[in-house]
């Protein structure tokens, strides 16, 4: 694609500007800085990656890789923020499903250990562990505040608080990977999904782009399912005291 054609798709974020005019959605302000954002975040990232891609050191893969995960901790971190230490067990779910579902590819020889294939697929893990990281979260907090009366008769018929909060806590991990199961049930029929597109506009045969997306699906699978579980757990136990009562984040005292 050459810059002109890029510069040229500006026109499509114009004709969103338009009819959020017309519609008075006043959305213009925020579309606007997120196309400014996007290609500055998108062009210092590409300059970044040449460099690192260029360097091939471990440490500077390692630490493209911490920065990754901090940043996508962080932003699911904010959908529980009245939650104690949500950071460090959103940090320790993502991070989980991404050194496993990472470990596992590159003992395998599924991907080469070059920060030009670790780097685009743990983005790819990562990214899509935040989304069920919030998923969870939210589903979790909602779930837990509605069906606060069941959960404290099942406490006080004897339940411990694992047990007590069983379908909760299943809903919540549930929501977190049904996404991405979704995903690889329609994946080809309904949608081209990202990865396999880009591929097949840089020239690469549709079988090999076809075959890295597999690959990909079923990355997003593992690291989806382990992610949603380590937060489901850790999550559900900062919702009771050390006498097992349950207390509501935000609301009462804290554990």
């Amino acid at each position: 694609m050459t810059d002109a054609a890029l510069l040229s798709t500006l026109a499509l974020v114009l004709v969103a500007m338009l009819l959020s005019l017309w519609q008075q959605l006043r959305l213009e302000r925020d579309l606007l800085v997120g196309t400014v954002r996007t290609f500055l975040q998108l062009l210092a990232i590409g300059y970044v990656l040449t460099f690192v891609f260029k360097q091939d050191r471990w440490y500077f893969t390692a630490g493209i890789l911490l920065l990754m995960t901090l940043v996508a901790a962080h932003n699911a971190a904010g959908k529980g923020k009245k939650i104690p230490r949500i950071f460090w067990r959103v940090i320790l779910a993502i991070g989980l499903g991404e050194v496993v579902t990472l470990g596992l590819m590159l003992s395998l020889h599924i991907i080469e250990g070059s920060p030009r294939f670790v780097i685009p697929v743990a983005g790819m893990i990562v990214g899509n562990a935040m989304v069920a990281a919030g998923l969870v979260l939210n589903r979790f907090q909602a779930d837990i505040r509605r069906q606060r009366r069941e959960v404290e008769a099942a406490l006080a018929l004897g339940a411990s608080p694992r047990q007590a909060v069983e379908g909760v806590l299943q809903a919540a991990i549930k929501g977190g990977m049904l996404p991405t199961i979704d995903s690889m049930k329609t994946v080809g029929l309904v949608t081209l999904p990202g990865m396999m597109t880009g591929s097949i506009l840089a020239g690469a045969d549709p079988l090999l782009a076809v075959k890295y997306q597999i690959m990909v699906m079923l990355m997003l699978s593992s690291a989806t399912a382990i992610s949603s579980i380590a937060l489901g757990f850790t999550l559900y136990r900062a919702y009771f005291n050390q006498a097992g009562q349950l207390i509501i984040p935000g609301n009462s005292a804290r554990p």
